[in-house]
């Protein structure tokens, strides 16, 4: 027999009590003499050796009834007699709880996150209170990490509630053999419902040394539609211009689902709504429009009203509508009007003029577009700035001088990693190519025409290419040259014509598809954040480039929320991890000192919006023949082989009682023991 709070025997030295009681409570009896004892009416007669009799029983009750009641405390038990559990260092039972949202669903034992408890309480009262308890959920908590008592267990148990963050059954079983206990018979419960998304398709392995038993509660399959995502057409978000965004619905149930209500609100304002029909298994894509935004960041909400399940049912997203953007200008000949004309047409565009002899550098980054017009001796220290400039995210158009010297323009074209000038082509006019394909040409064309009028050309530069992995062609000519192509450097974008916007070496700068091509061109090179993150998967949030002194740190702050999350700069953003500190979905402010930099929006995982759920045989498959257990919750923990004979049987309760029952006794002897006769005298 072993105790599990062994200090409480301290507590035996109490025994001493009683008996020193008991040997200052011995009477001596007196002899008293009396010359007649016809005057004693009654005389009692005691037998000494029943009286000692008595105070020995009694004094033995008290005993017992301390040792006992002191063995209670001390929880005595008997270690199991089963090998199999027979372990220097006893058993350690990993439980994992699903406490995703699909664990809200009732079925006839009521809330499935509290069946699961009620099931974890059963599993662990089964086993010994020397046994170690580990308790994985969703969150992957540290103070989970550790191994517990079976009373520490249960109260972690009392704290878990329903999280925002899901998991794979790959990842609990990576979790799960995390940190594997050395001389320990290691045993695995896994309570879920198993919903197919949960369980995927990958095959899985699991550890020989550890025990895996799989419990399936039953739930209901749910009808449900989820507001499933959301992005914008709109080449770029202009105050008071209109705006298109599509929305996608997903119906997850096995009916049609008809004539569902559908809104959008821009800061908490509606600003669309309609009815829509998703076909059972389905989704649906939507497009909405709407107009009237002022400049600033957005907030966002698109929201449909389905029951039972509400989680998924709304979705936050945020977008900036910008007052303006920023394009700096170069010009070799101050005189060339092109660029000027095209963005001073448009208030939006505020378009900065520089001269080559006359170019600031610093102020590089304050702009989102540079249109390099007809330089006439670009510099190496220009193509040193912007190469920089391009890494970190930004766009740059160039249109060479072709009167200038192809050996001054190779050292400035390979210094922003560019193809170096082969020659000077002069010759007929030469039509070009589009590539209606291209990005740059979506949405601009509503019908090609057959015999489309297209720029043309007399004169231009051939490069010499040795790489074009990273090149796009938009305009291209004869011969496999190209009028104009794109190449991706870092985080950005340069756009290198083979002809100039002057009048005597095309018409390209007076062809219509050239104001759709510059606009288009500067419209992606605002660069934008993602709509949403997804809470508990989306651990790293990017932004445009911020500059931060030494003593500056940012913050992400919501209501009752606040985190410093660490900033990594890397070529045209700065990146920002979170962890998985943010669990809660809603818009949360990225501040340096007191000024909003950006707004983020965070949403639920969609994957738990799916309420259908793998049964025995799918899961089993995964493990390819494994030997894995599986349970159905309707079992108790008995019946999953976790019998008490195969543990400790605790005694603490059988100690509590005979303590009682000793009590009792003494009471007893007390009360009826009496071993005294009555005589009478005359």
């Amino acid at each position: 027999m072993n105790f599990l709070y062994p200090g409480f025997l301290l507590a035996l030295l109490a025994i001493a009590i009683p008996i020193v009681i008991h040997l200052f409570n011995f009477r001596k009896f007196k002899k008293i003499y009396f010359s007649n004892v016809q005057f004693l009416t009654a005389v009692q007669e005691q037998n000494s050796s029943k009286e000692k009799l008595k105070n020995l029983l009694v004094l033995l009750c008290r005993v017992l009834a301390i040792i006992f009641l002191v063995l209670a405390f001390a929880r005595p038990f008997i270690p199991s007699s089963n090998l199999n559990n027979i372990n220097a260092a006893g058993n350690l039972i990993s439980i994992y709880i699903d406490n995703s949202y699909s664990m809200e669903s009732l079925n006839k034992e009521g809330n499935l996150l509290e069946e699961a408890k009620r099931k974890a309480k059963e599993i662990a009262r089964a086993y010994a209170m020397t046994d170690q308890f580990k308790l994985v959920t969703n969150d992957f908590e540290g103070k989970h990490q550790r191994a517990v008592n079976k009373e520490e267990f249960m109260s972690l148990l009392d704290g878990i509630k329903i999280s925002a963050t899901s998991r794979s059954l790959l990842q609990v079983i990576n979790r799960l053999e995390t940190d594997q206990a050395a001389n320990k018979n290691e045993q695995a419960y896994l309570l879920s419902d198993f919903q197919k998304n949960f369980v995927g398709t990958q095959p899985l392995k699991t550890n020989k040394d550890i025990s895996y038993s799989f419990i399936k509660l039953n739930a209901n399959s749910l009808p449900n539609i989820s507001a499933d995502s959301i992005w914008s057409i709109s080449p770029v978000h202009l105050p008071n211009q209109i705006e298109q965004f599509v929305v996608q619905l997903q119906n997850y149930g096995d009916e049609d689902a008809v004539d569902v209500p559908l809104k959008l609100s821009i800061n908490k304002q509606q600003k669309a709504i309609g009815n829509v029909n998703i076909p059972a298994g389905k989704s649906l894509k939507d497009t909405l429009s709407f107009s009237g935004l002022k400049g600033g960041w957005q907030k966002g909400t698109l929201s449909i009203k389905d029951f039972p399940l509400t989680f998924d049912d709304e979705l936050n997203f945020t977008f900036k509508v910008a007052e303006d953007l920023k394009v700096l200008s170069i010009s070799g000949n101050p005189a060339d009007k092109y660029i000027r004309s095209l963005f001073s047409a448009d208030a939006y565009f505020k378009l900065t003029e520089m001269p080559e002899s006359n170019i600031r550098y610093s102020a590089f980054p304050e702009y989102s577009l540079i249109v390099l017009d007809g330089l006439k001796e670009p510099s190496s220290g220009l193509a040193q700035q912007l190469k920089l400039y391009i890494e970190n995210g930004g766009s740059v158009i160039v249109f060479p001088d072709l009167d200038a010297n192809a050996a001054i323009y190779t050292p400035f074209l390979t210094g922003l990693s560019l193809p170096a000038v082969q020659q000077l082509n002069v010759g007929p006019a030469i039509a070009s190519t589009i590539d209606l394909k291209n990005s740059v040409f979506k949405d601009v064309f509503e019908q090609v025409p057959e015999n489309i009028d297209l720029p043309v050309v007399n004169r231009y530069f051939s490069y010499a290419e040795q790489n074009t992995s990273n090149k796009e062609n938009i305009l291209k000519l004869p011969l496999n040259k190209f009028l104009f192509a794109r190449y991706n450097l870092g985080a950005g974008k340069v756009y290198l014509s083979a002809s100039s916007l002057d009048a005597k070496d095309g018409n390209m700068a007076r062809h219509p598809v050239f104001v759709p091509l510059m606009f288009k061109i500067a419209f992606a090179s605002s660069r934008e954040q993602p709509f949403y993150y997804v809470t508990g998967k989306s651990n790293v949030l990017e932004s445009a480039k911020i500059n931060l002194t030494g003593n500056q740190s940012l913050k992400l702050v919501s209501s009752g929320f606040e985190v410093i999350p660490e900033v990594r700069q890397t070529p045209g953003k700065t990146l920002l991890y979170v962890a998985d500190q943010v669990k809660k979905s809603g818009f949360y402010e990225l501040k340096k000192a007191d000024s909003v930099l950006s707004v983020v929006a965070f949403n639920d995982d969609r994957t738990e919006s799916d309420m259908h759920y793998a049964d025995k045989n799918e899961i089993k498959a995964l493990f390819n023949k494994q030997n894995i257990m599986f349970y159905n919750s309707k079992k108790d923990a008995l019946s999953m082989n976790i019998e008490m004979k195969n543990n400790s049987s605790e005694l603490w309760k059988l100690c509590l009682i005979l303590a009682v029952v000793f009590l009792a006794i003494e009471i007893l002897l007390i009360r009826f023991f009496n071993p005294t006769k009555n005589i009478q005298t005359t």
